[in-house]
């Protein structure tokens, strides 16, 4: 696989990918604008289609298409009386129709050009186009990186960020303007009508795993990668499309830690009722094992530290973390 040219590239367009989009979509998600990226992608195929309408370098036109809609969305959502929503709406049926239309008038566009840019296609990548989609990949993760504790204000709370003084309006249009550039990088491997879902999916798992911000997005950039590697590898074996196999991958990944997650904490569960049913009187001479414990004494029982509180018996859970649950028996 790595001896061919065009799968080196794949992959390495994947691994640009896989940063980026996670990296827009985590702000995409506390926004809760997750579908942005699906409208501004109908958008870029009208662009894709005037690029082969014209003659002109599809890559450009969609990416001028894709921004100028990206900024277009943020302006309406702002300042006008049209809400956010019937925005997107109006750039998913106005965008793909347009590109429909204009891909039919095209001499060179056919239905194979179309479904490339739709799913994705692992054969539409050149060293050209990677040499561009590495230039632009690492301007979003640079300003998003630079940015993101601005980003991260104003995603929670847009009247606080604006009485602090951040420029919200433009950060929100500098979001979307990005999350265009981000769908035109991956138009080649993910497909416009799929671009979406590797900004939220990975994100949707990173909070399954992550304790806090900045963990949900290292574990979100580590699975984006993880699955763009794994679904174009996948997809050369397989013979199937690039876009939609990395997309299988991710929700994969999510159930999969979802289902682990449910098990893990109905096994937590199950161990404090363990504990919490104990009738044992803990003491110096009890045969537990007694753990110095700040300014008193847990005794360890069943896995369990064990401690006097007022008139009943807490769980701690470690000799660091002084939160406990109470077990219930009085003594």
């Amino acid at each position: 696989m790595l001896a061919l040219d065009f799968m080196r590239q794949a992959l390495v367009a994947a691994v640009l990918v896989g940063i980026a989009a996670p990296m827009i979509g985590v702000f995409l998600v506390q926004r809760q604008m997750s579908l942005i990226g699906d409208g501004i992608g109908h958008v870029a195929l009208a662009g894709v289609a005037a690029g082969f309408l014209t003659g002109t370098m599809p890559l450009v036109t969609a990416l001028t298409a894709a921004v100028a809609a990206g900024a277009a969305v943020e302006f309406i959502r702002l300042r006008g009386r049209t809400g956010g929503d019937l925005a997107l709406a109006v750039m998913f049926y106005g965008g793909i129709a347009l590109g429909v239309v204009l891909m039919a008038l095209s001499p060179t566009g056919t239905p194979a050009n179309l479904t490339a840019y739709l799913f994705g296609s692992l054969l539409t990548t050149s060293s050209g186009d990677l040499v561009l989609f590495a230039v632009l990949a690492a301007l979003v993760m640079g300003v998003t990186w630079v940015l993101r504790p601005r980003f991260f204000a104003v995603a929670q709370d847009e009247e606080y960020s604006r009485a602090s003084g951040l420029p919200v309006t433009a950060l929100n249009v500098l979001l979307s303007v990005l999350t265009a550039v981000t769908v035109v990088v991956s138009m080649r491997i993910i497909g416009l009508l799929l671009i979406s879902a590797l900004m939220i999916l990975p994100n949707a798992t990173g909070q399954l795993l992550g304790r806090s911000f900045a963990a949900t997005i290292r574990w979100a950039v580590a699975i984006g990668v993880f699955c763009a590697l794994v679904g174009v590898t996948t997809s050369f074996y397989a013979g199937t499309p690039s876009g939609a196999t990395i997309v299988l991958v991710a929700i994969v990944c999510f159930l999969v830690t979802a289902a682990v997650g449910g098990l893990r904490a109905r096994v937590v569960r199950a161990q404090h009722e363990r504990a919490e049913r104990h009738l044992h009187e803990h003491g110096p001479a009890c045969g537990h094992p007694a753990v110095p414990h700040g300014d008193h004494v847990d005794y360890l029982h069943d896995g369990h530290r064990h401690a006097a509180h007022a008139d009943h018996w807490d769980e701690h859970a470690d000799h660091a973390d002084h939160t406990h649950v109470d077990e219930g028996v009085h003594r």
